[in-house]
């Protein structure tokens, strides 16, 4: 069972001063905090993408490629590469730059994108939100597995018997497939033999368990090993001293910014009633104490069949020594108890 940690580098105001932090100053802060996560034993680490006022990182290959020569073992990876409205090429080139400095430990997380900013930033249009994603991993699947590639396509100028260069360290360079629940995705992954990470952020836990088994029926029907497979769930929480500290910390941070999401889209408000339903242990979110937050982990492992777990903290911006508290209870309190006990049911299963 891998543990770790995923951010979205946020530059919200703070709730209780209104200040907000340059992205500058967020960017050097998240780097702190994969170095911590590094040093206390986490698993993974991973950074998302985005092209908006109120987070910090752009380009998560660069801010990795930072705390890639600062860290010795985590795991780096996107979460997630907006591929749709990126270059496959240049996904390629600079993960394997992370990969090189890292020594073997990049990945990609391949998505569509829940925030759409990108597109017109960067000349698409959104009618063409699926077939952009299916062109490109295509593409960028083709070139981790041929160093000399030729390719043409609909959205990208052809290749003709060109080199891509640096190649990884790993052979092939990992790539997962991100998704928000849906079969289509899902099955896609698992037809093509990816791991596959599930943003599970709202409702129930348990309603991502039939889409688990729907991944390893249609990799094992298109002829994969599922038992080198490997599904991550992506949550939002915060390990505190205590569940009540860890309330009151995480609270109106992730308030502010549901909301300010919630306004876009069209939801409903983020209120009390809905973070501590939430906070149950068939809910999705994962705040409280270790003991709360092992619990949930471990539920999740065992009735969902999640293999790896990465806690997104925080939602809201909140005080940095905050966040570097819940890493270090994470890494050295909640991991050995998730890892101990799963270890002892899959012993026993």
């Amino acid at each position: 069972m891998e543990i770790g940690l995923t951010t979205f580098v946020e530059t919200t105001p703070d709730v209780h001063t209104g200040k907000v932090k340059t992205h500058a100053e967020r960017i050097r802060e998240v780097v702190e905090e994969i170095v911590l996560a590094d040093e206390v034993g986490l698993d993974v680490y991973g950074v998302g993408e985005h092209h908006r006022k109120d987070y910090a990182c752009s380009t998560p290959a660069v801010l990795l490629s930072a705390a890639a020569s600062r860290t010795k073992n985590i795991r780096l990876t996107s979460a997630v590469t907006v591929l749709s409205s990126d270059d496959p090429v240049r996904v390629f080139q600079e993960f394997s730059t992370v990969d090189a400095i890292s020594n073997g430990r990049a990945e990609i997380m391949a998505g569509r994108g829940s925030f759409i900013e990108s597109f017109p930033l960067f000349g698409y249009d959104l009618k063409d939100y699926d077939e952009l994603f299916d062109e490109k991993l295509d593409l960028l699947l083709k070139l981790r597995e041929n160093e000399v590639i030729t390719w043409e396509g609909k959205h990208r100028a052809s290749i003709n018997n060109r080199g891509v260069y640096p190649r990884p360290v790993q052979e092939p360079l990992p790539v997962w497939i991100a998704s928000g629940g849906t079969p289509q995705s899902v099955v896609r992954a698992g037809v093509l033999g990816l791991p596959l990470v599930l943003a599970i952020i709202g409702g129930s836990p348990l309603q991502f368990a039939p889409l688990v088994q729907l991944y390893y029926k249609a990799a094992k029907q298109a002829g994969h090993d599922i038992s080198k497979l490997t599904v991550a769930s992506h949550s939002h929480g915060f390990v505190g001293d205590t569940t009540e500290v860890a309330i009151d910390k995480f609270f109106p941070p992730t308030q502010y910014a549901m909301n300010i999401i919630g306004r876009e889209r069209g939801w409903g408000q983020y209120t009390r009633d809905t973070f501590d339903h939430a906070r149950s242990l068939e809910g999705a979110l994962y705040v409280g104490d270790v003991k709360t937050v092992a619990e949930k982990i471990i539920f999740l492992r065992k009735n969902v069949g999640i293999t790896r777990f990465m806690l997104h903290c925080p939602v809201g911006s909140m005080p940095h020594e905050d966040v570097m508290r819940s890493i270090e209870l994470l890494g050295k309190e909640v991991a050995p108890i998730v890892r101990e006990e799963v270890a002892k049911w899959e012993t026993n299963n």
